[in-house]
Order: structure tokens, then C-alpha cells, then sequence
């Protein structure tokens, strides 16, 4: 996809293929890489926050709904609400690279990310990707300008993770000219104000499918506004839907489908909650080193202190990570969508073949991402000390909105097993060349090899775990979620290790921020093989295994206080994320 500027880094590779290759640093998408217009997209983000949602973060915290609605419109009237929307149904037509960074931007309050990322994201894209013609034009233009506010209405009491146990019912009339919609969904974003909604219902009671359904449909019943723990500001409503007669035309996609559109979205929201997370890190930052720099303690500012230092370094580490693993997604994403235009009739499915094919990639970052915030927003609270526990500072409240994350999108249990899973399905479709690499890995380890620097090797452990993994369970695999879990936290560990090492490769910067990162995720690298290995063998094959573990887990160590005291003193004197 293109911007008025090309972004200069275009690769096409397969998903899931960081594991058994390498990577030219050149052919990498980062940070550093970004155009003219879209910095230009950044700033205007950016001063549209400032100016129209930053004032109003209370009055939106505390409830007022018809306000966010209203500075949504304002964004949308820039454009900010349809990124990817082609001009002719009023967006902006722009790649995916720009969606990400109107994310970020937008991503300092979680209440009113909330609202952005439902709409603009779940809310919108079924009917970008999957909408016929006369459907867009209907209803397209309607939410670009937010004149319709969207929602995406899948999760129901009794259908979670496990979407396709949904069981809201649409049947067929007799007449055929529309479907009787009846069911319940939950925990909707949204979905107290939300003109238009996504939802997913079985025809028959079988056929899992989607529709277009507006609220000003006789039937259609938002519940009252649920009382969370975090992003209160934001809707979050179960919708009824009580004998809702929903025209043909508004079935979504093709009947007993549902799945490949639930499915598709999920991917992109997945790769997008990275932008988000980003976003709301580099705020709680930067709010924690002012606060640092102007707290005194024992007469002096606690920015001085090790253990402070420390932690706004582990921060800046964890956010340097996260954003180089995000930016080199989305541009493995885009290097299949070269040449691409609306114009082409199948412009949706190329969007959608290309984020699908990598899925685990964009399941990687939603976890390495949420976890990241997490982490960040409890260190904030940590520097703040007892205010940090007080409604009165921001860190409070980002502390809270953060948690959110690692439910969103399918829960962080479910993308571990996802992570794992695709990858060694696709090894065993023969897609992704998995086997050959396990088995060259053994001969290389009965040879008595000694593996290569931290990335390689942290390949290899990962290897080593998915070959022992399926020799002793084969195709039972997927029964035992805490060994794929274990072999999923190596690869996202692995990913963000060589996505940062890459990007510092190729661009110089970062050097201390990734010398320590690679220690750090080596170390926990052991720590989560442990297990695995103890799972899938025992006697002298696990210490056997463990022999190899500790041979390509091995290292060196730098002084990493001396680089977290740099890491530190440029952070505390540009007053915010630098790299």
C-alpha cells in the first residue's frame, strides 16, 4: 500500500519465518523509516489530542459519553476516524503504517482509545474488507464521518474465546427478504452509543454468519453502561437483540462465513493493540521522569537514584522492543500489498491474505505489546510512590486502563496458543519448512556444536523445544497448553530480540537499549525452556536436553547498570522516550 511517499522498505517473507531465516537489516521496516507524511500524520494526531481530548479526559472519564462522541466526530472530520477507508467513501485512503501511527497518538487515555479503536478498527473494517459495494455505499461514508458510530458484537455470556459457541439465532423468512435476529452479546465496545453494529449470529442455529445491523432497528437494546476497572470513560454495553428483522442485504460476507471475517479482524486488531500500547508506554514514561526529576528525596531528585534509573531504563528497553517488533510487522504486512490500490477488485482479500498470513506475528505483539504496558504502568505507580496510588495523578488511572489489554482481542492465553499453533500447523501443511530446521538443529547438536550470538541461539532453544515437544506428543500437541504456552514465550521473546537487533543494525540507534534487552530476554529464555524440556523428557534424555539449553543459552554479560545508567540519563534529559 502506498502513502504520498513511498516507505522505503517493502519485503515479502512468510509468517512465522524469523524462526529458520535470516533477515537482511536492510530490508527491515522501522520507526526510523517513516515518511514525510506520515510524520506530518503524526503530528497532526498529535495536536488533535492535545487540543481537542486532553482537556476533556476527566469529563470523559467520569461518564460523559455524548462528549467522546463528539470529539470523535471532530477527529473524524480530519480524517483520523478513516486512515484505510478509500476517498470515495470519505477516508483518507492511506496505508496501514498510518492507521498504526493515528493509534499511538491517540493511545495517551485508554478511555478515548477505546472509543477510537472500536470504531475506527472492529467497528468499521468487516465493512471495508467484507462489504459489497451497495453496502459501502450505504453505510460507509456514514462511519468515516461518524455519523454512525460502530461496534463489533461477538462475545456473548457463553462465548468467549470460543466465539463459534455463539448463540444469538438469525432465521431466514418465509418470503426470504430478511433474517430474524435474536440473542444476546456482551462486554460490546460502544455499544452504548454505536449507530451501527457487526454481529455475529448462526442462521438456522448453525450457519455462522455476520450481519449489518443499525440500532434503529425495532428490537435492537443496548443494557446499561458497564461498571469497570479501567477505561470508564469509554461505552462497554451487552446489546439485546429481540425479533430484529434485518434485511438480506445486510447479511456481511457469505453465509456460514462468519469466521474467515471475526477471524480477519481479530488479526489487524491484534497487530494494532501494539500502536496502542506504545502509545500509552511512552506517556506513563514521560510522566514518570518528570515526576522522578521534580521529587526530592533524601535532598536530592529521585532521578538520581539507582533503582529509578533503573526502572525508567527496563521502561524505555521494553517500549524499544515493542515498537521495532510492531514496525517490522507492518512492514512484512505491506511488502504483500505492493502495488496495491482500491481500485483492484480483490484490494479487501489482498489485505485480508496478508495479515492473515502473519497472524503470528500479529498475535506475538498483542501479547509482547499488553504485557509490556502492563509492566510499564506498574513501574509508573511504583515511581510515584504513594501518589502514584492517588486518583489525583494520571499514572492512577493508566494503571488501571492498562489492564484491559490482555483480554482484548482474544486473551493472552489464547494468542500464546495461537502463537505456537499456527507455527507448527503450517510446518505440518508443509508451508513453513519447520521439520528440516528442528532436524538440522539435532545434527548440529550431536555434532557438539556450539550455535552463534544471542539470536541464533535463541532460535535454536526454540527449535530444540518444538522438536522435543512433538516427538513426544506428535499430532496430541495441542492438548498441552502449558508446553505450547512455554514454546510461545520463547518465540515472542526470540522476535522481539532480532526485531530490535535488526533495527539497530540498520539504523545505529539503540545500541544500549538492545545489548540489554538481548541479555535480558536470553535469560528468560532459559527460564521458560525449563519446563518444556521437563515435560517432554526425563532421566539422562532431560539432562541431555538441559546440556543443551545451558550450551546455547550461554553468554558473556555486559555491565548492564553502566548501559541502564546511560539508557537512564538520556532519558531523564530529554524529559520523555528517546532512543
Amino acid at each position: 500500500m502506498a502513502t504520498a511517499t513511498e516507505s522505503p522498505v517493502l519485503l515479502k517473507s512468510a509468517g512465522g519465518a524469523y524462526l529458520i531465516s535470516e533477515t537482511d537489516p536492510a530490508n527491515v521496516f522501522t520507526p526510523e523509516d517513516l515518511t514525510p507524511e506520515h510524520l506530518e500524520i503524526a503530528r497532526t494526531t498529535r495536536d488533535f489530542f492535545d487540543k481537542e481530548v486532553a482537556p476533556h479526559v476527566e469529563e470523559i472519564e467520569n461518564g460523559d459519553k455524548d462528549l467522546a462522541v463528539a470529539i470523535l466526530r471532530k477527529g473524524a472530520a480530519l480524517g483520523l476516524e478513516s486512515v484505510l477507508t478509500p476517498e470515495q467513501y470519505g477516508g483518507m485512503g492511506m496505508d496501514l503504517m498510518s492507521v498504526m501511527i493515528v493509534a499511538e497518538q491517540l493511545a495517551r487515555d485508554g478511555s478515548f482509545a477505546g472509543w477510537h479503536g472500536a470504531h475506527a478498527g472492529i467497528g468499521s473494517l468487516p465493512l471495508l474488507l467484507f462489504g459489497t459495494p451497495a453496502q459501502k455505499e450505504k453505510y460507509l461514508s456514514k462511519l468515516s464521518s461518524c455519523e454512525l458510530v460502530g461496534a463489533y458484537c461477538l462475545t456473548e455470556p457463553q462465548a468467549g474465546s470460543d466465539s463459534l459457541a455463539t448463540k444469538t439465532r438469525a432465521d431466514l423468512s418465509e418470503d426470504g427478504t430478511y433474517y430474524t435476529l435474536n440473542g444476546q452479546k456482551m462486554w460490546i465496545t460502544n455499544g452504548g452509543k454505536a449507530g451501527m453494529y457487526t454481529v455475529f449470529a448462526k442462521i438456522g442455529g448453525e450457519k455462522f454468519s455476520a450481519f449489518l445491523v443499525e440500532r434503529a432497528f425495532p428490537g435492537v437494546n443496548p443494557g446499561h453502561e458497564e461498571k469497570k476497572m479501567g477505561i470508564r470513560g469509554s461505552s462497554t454495553t451487552a446489546v439485546f437483540f429481540d425479533n430484529v428483522k434485518v434485511p438480506v442485504e445486510n447479511l456481511l460476507g457469505e453465509i456460514g462465513r462468519g469466521h474467515i471475517i471475526a477471524f480477519n479482524i481479530l488479526n489487524l486488531g491484534r497487530l494494532k493493540l501494539g500502536p496502542f500500547a506504545i502509545g500509552g508506554a511512552k506517556s506513563v514514561l514521560q510522566t514518570s521522569i518528570a515526576y522522578a526529576k521534580d521529587r526530592k528525596a533524601f535532598g536530592k531528585s529521585i532521578s538520581e537514584f539507582g533503582m529509578i534509573r533503573h526502572k525508567l531504563a527496563e521502561m524505555a528497553i521494553r517500549i524499544y522492543a515493542t515498537e521495532s517488533m510492531t514496525a517490522r510487522t507492518v512492514g512484512l504486512i505491506e511488502g504483500q500489498l505492493d502495488g496495491f490500490t482500491w481500485d483492484d477488485p480483490a484490494a479487501a482479500t489482498r489485505i485480508m491474505k496478508a495479515a492473515e498470513e502473519f497472524a503470528p506475528e500479529c498475535s506475538i505483539i498483542k501479547v509482547y505489546a499488553s504485557e509490556m504496558l502492563d509492566y510499564v504502568t506498574d513501574e509508573g505507580v511504583q515511581i510515584h510512590g504513594g501518589n502514584g496510588f492517588s486518583q489525583e495523578y494520571s499514572v492512577e488511572r493508566a494503571y488501571r486502563d492498562s489492564r484491559i489489554n490482555r483480554i482484548f482481542e482474544g486473551t493472552n492465553e489464547i494468542n500464546r496458543l495461537l502463537t505456537s499453533g499456527m507455527i507448527l500447523k503450517r510446518a505440518a501443511q508443509g508451508k513453513l519448512p519447520l521439520m528440516k530446521a528442528v532436524k538440522a538443529l539435532m545434527e548440529e547438536v550431536l555434532s557438539g556444536g556450539k550455535g552463534d550470538g544471542l539470536v541464533a541461539n535463541a532460535k535454536k532453544i526454540g527449535l530444540l523445544l518444538m522438536g522435543i515437544a512433538f516427538e513426544k506428543y506428535g499430532v496430541e500437541l495441542e492438548k498441552h497448553q502449558e508446553v505450547l504456552a512455554g514454546i510461545a514465550d520463547v518465540m515472542m521473546e526470540t522476535f522481539a530480540m532480532e526485531s530490535a537487533q535488526l533495527r539497530t543494525q540498520k539504523t545505529g540507534v539503540g545500541v544500549d537499549l538492545t545489548a540489554v534487552l538481548l541479555q535480558s530476554s536470553m535469560a528468560r529464555i532459559e527460564t521458560f525452556a525449563r519446563p518444556v524440556l521437563a515435560a517432554c523428557s526425563d532421566g539422562d534424555a532431560l539432562r541431555t536436553n538441559m546440556a543443551v539449553l545451558r550450551r546455547f543459552a550461554k553468554f558473556d554479560p555486559i555491565d548492564e547498570i553502566a548501559a541502564r545508567q546511560r539508557i537512564a540519563e538520556r532519558l531523564i534529559s530529554a524529559g520523555r522516550y528517546v532512543v
